[in-house]
């Protein structure tokens, strides 16, 4: 008797799969029912070029798209969105922006813009064929919000601008003055790498996680692990090309994004979420709050920039308070 090698056990399969191919072919074709997939989906973006992740969470008659912040991050630490908003009756979708997250990730930083990222945002909305929605966007999301509100308000129930000021100077000049109250040594250290250009020193890192980022993007400690996921997944191609080497050294191509002179055009029901101790000035969210005209301000005591994480029952109150107010789409 022959011996069964693997190679020839193998190869004997493929022949046989292959003529159960070719008998399958001749026969009347049924369409197969589409895979459930837990609401994760792919779309296309670009021209379809490229895909994007979205996952749709919950089955409530309120429809929400998330816009997460960056550039560059991804939808991690929206996570805690799972405890809260299916429970209230509203459905919302998780979508990673292109080069982050579960998202495709091209090299070609030609695609690191604003315009860009606007018609992608586009393009998922015709994708998931969302006709009505509430449009929540946190930090660089909120200034995406804020932008296509102002192109596309027809497909608006609702905008949330969450933790956002409305332009990159004034953030540059509240940061400045977060920086200044810095205790003179961590000044000291700050400026002596950022002269060499040496952002990723590990002395470097370690003040600005200290003494800024504990203080003024999340003040739990440990952070929260969607959270730690998403810093640790960032994607920083995307980050450095938009923004800079870091939350307080701004020298991307936002750097002279303003909408000042432009909120008085978006028309949407808008809440404004600030907190206490974020690195957007409260006093520039208020001031966002008198010039859209149908706005109202949520500004928490206790929070900083991922304020749904450090002052989450607040945080989440407002936020489900407004979307049930406005969110239907009847």
């Amino acid at each position: 008797m022959p011996e069964l090698t693997r190679r020839k056990f193998l190869a004997a399969g493929a022949a046989g799969l292959l003529m159960a191919a070719r008998d399958r072919s001749a026969q009347p074709q049924r369409e197969a029912p589409a895979a459930r997939t837990g609401g994760s989906r792919r779309i296309a973006v670009v021209g379809g070029r490229y895909q994007v992740w979205t996952k749709e969470v919950g089955r409530g008659g309120i429809p929400v798209l998330t816009l997460h912040g960056g550039p560059g991050f991804n939808h991690f630490y929206l996570e805690c969105f799972e405890d809260f908003l299916p429970p209230a009756g509203i459905r919302f979708w998780y979508y990673d922006q292109l080069g982050c997250g579960f998202s495709d990730q091209p090299q070609d930083t030609a695609l690191w813009t604003l315009d860009r990222y606007l018609e992608e945002v586009e393009e998922a909305r015709r994708g998931l064929e969302l006709q009505r929605f509430l449009l929540y966007g946190h930090s660089w999301g909120a200034l995406l919000g804020m932008e296509y509100a102002l192109r596309h308000p027809q497909y608006l129930t609702g905008l949330v601008i969450s933790n956002m000021t409305a332009s990159v100077a004034a953030y540059v000049q509240h940061a400045a003055e977060l920086l200044r109250a810095l205790p003179a040594a961590a000044q000291a250290t700050l400026a002596r790498y950022r002269e060499k250009g040496a952002y990723d020193a590990p002395e470097y890192q370690a003040v600005l996680m200290k003494e800024l980022y504990h203080q003024h993007v999340c003040r739990l400690d440990p952070w929260p692990e969607p959270l730690e996921r998403t810093f640790r997944m960032v994607n920083t191609t995307v980050y450095n090309t938009m923004q800079g080497p870091d939350e307080f050294t701004i020298v991307g191509n936002l750097k002279d994004w303003d909408i000042w002179d432009r909120l008085h055009l978006i028309r949407v029901p808008t809440l404004l979420i600030s907190a206490r101790y974020d690195e957007m000035a409260p006093s520039q969210i208020a001031r966002m709050g008198t010039l859209i005209p149908q706005a109202r301000v949520s500004a928490l005591d206790n929070g900083s920039h991922f304020a749904m994480y450090d002052d989450q029952a607040a945080y989440f109150q407002a936020l489900i308070a407004f979307i049930r107010e406005v969110g239907s789409p009847g």
